[in-house]
């Protein structure tokens, strides 16, 4: 058992359960990790672990909202049992745009930018975006403020949006949010959907990297076993104190702090990136 391999699993796992939720890019945050701090394991094990880590943040949203996102519960009436199955039909219909694009161009986007640079240009893109409609948002006053509000239309909307997270760097919270706010959610409302929303993608995408894995001919070693199963339990653990941070913030600010925060890492990342190529 490689030791510090394990240390390096519980750091990226800490790493995953902030920047899950935060939208500041989990995937990008992770990749940028390992350029400074690699994990010993081969390259087709680290692509799949940077996607299958997630299923413990998953975990944490649905262990926080398991009451409301269970239609079965016998606490809830017909009425509310009704509304949770609808609240799951729009979360499947938001799915829709990135699992059919994921799927064809999965393979695609991890070839050509699952590296530096465009990761470092995307936490900038992504970074002014926020602040811009922040700014834009300012005078707006939202119509959707609970989910009796959201409709069909509202989440096939912020599922499209959902499609431009296969852009390491972008943020998959980060553009649900964005997009939701632009159609008229409030900040609120826009976070939880988009946590709902990361239950059936990320099942998906950590079921389709597997399968890519195991295809390849790789198979899972104790230790590569004990790496991946260690960064899930540490992500599951932080994630539950990312939600609830999150959470709180947003009921008296905005996300502009993120986008700030985009801008200055994705600044510095570059300026590292240019430093290294001399």
């Amino acid at each position: 058992m490689d030791w510090f391999n394990l240390f390096k699993a519980v750091i990226l796992g800490i790493v995953e359960g902030i920047t899950e939720w935060l939208p500041i890019s989990s995937t990008g945050h992770l990749i940028l990790v390992d350029e400074f701090l690699h994990l010993n394991a081969s390259a087709d094990f680290k692509e799949m672990f940077n996607v299958v880590i997630q299923l413990g943040a998953i975990i944490a949203v649905i262990v926080i909202y398991f009451h409301k996102l269970n239609p079965f519960s016998p606490k809830k009436s017909k009425q509310e049992q009704s509304d949770t199955w609808s609240l799951w039909w729009k979360v499947l219909i938001g799915c829709i745009p990135a699992g059919v694009i994921g799927v064809i161009l999965d393979d695609w986007f991890e070839a050509n930018f699952h590296k530096f640079l465009p990761i470092a240009l995307m936490l900038i893109i992504y970074g002014i975006l926020f602040i811009v409609v922040e700014n834009w948002n300012k005078t707006r006053v939202p119509k959707i403020n609970n989910f009796s509000d959201f409709t069909y239309k509202a989440a096939f909307l912020i599922g499209a949006f959902q499609v431009l997270a296969l852009m390491p760097g972008t943020s998959r919270s980060g553009a649900t949010i964005i997009g939701a706010m632009l159609i008229g959610c409030s900040r609120f409302v826009a976070a939880e959907y988009s946590f709902f929303l990361s239950i059936p993608v990320m099942v998906g995408a950590s079921g389709l990297k597997i399968m890519k894995f195991l295809a390849k001919g790789n198979t899972f070693t104790f230790d590569e076993t004990m790496i991946l199963l260690v960064g899930c339990v540490v992500a599951f653990g932080v994630s539950i104190l990312a939600i609830r941070f999150l959470l709180t913030f947003i009921r008296t600010n905005d996300f502009k702090a993120f986008g700030w925060y985009r801008i200055i890492l994705g600044v510095i990342l570059i300026g590292y990136w240019f430093i290294a190529l001399t």
